[in-house]
């Protein structure tokens, strides 16, 4: 669980991620210290998974998105993981339920490259069927803050 000032610390250093430790507790009005061991403790328990940057694909060049749902045989979903995590071009790989076994969040440099992108896709035996689906446009960009805030006040609502 998270509290107030932690959810102040992770939004601080989400808006502002090269704040450092000793502007960020003169901000807060909160000593270095404690900033410090909360963020310690923040990126111990895995609520902050990482302190490296964000990139945005469609800046290298990747200016197409898709979504591709993989069906897959029963008992490969190890090997065609490992297949998946050799092609660069997903970025992210999820089991689902529903329709498909597996959710592929894709990007290729336009649609000839996204052809390319879904052949390597499907080069693996143990992927049977697949669907894509090409993003137009983001509507919502991956975000976290509004969660944050909630975990927080979810925290103080069962404290009281």
């Amino acid at each position: 669980m998270i509290d107030g000032l932690d959810a102040r610390i992770l939004e601080l250093f989400t808006v502002e991620p090269r704040i450092g430790v000793l502007e960020a507790s003169r901000r807060l009005q909160v000593a270095r210290g404690t900033v410090q061991a909360r963020l310690d403790r923040l990126r111990e328990t895995g609520v902050i998974a990482t302190f490296a940057p964000t990139v945005d694909p469609a800046a290298l060049g990747f200016r197409v998105t898709a979504f591709a749902m993989l069906d897959i045989r029963q008992g490969a979903r190890e090997s065609v993981a490992a297949h998946l995590s050799r092609i660069p071009e997903v970025l992210e790989v999820h089991t689902i339920t529903g329709q498909g076994d597996l959710l592929c969040r894709i990007v290729a440099r336009d649609n000839d490259d996204l052809q390319r992108v879904i052949d390597d896709l499907v080069g693996d035996d143990d992927i049977v069927r697949t669907s894509t689906l090409i993003a137009l446009s983001t509507v919502v960009a991956p975000r976290i803050l509004p969660l944050v805030a909630s975990a927080s006040e979810t925290a103080v609502r069962t404290t009281r």
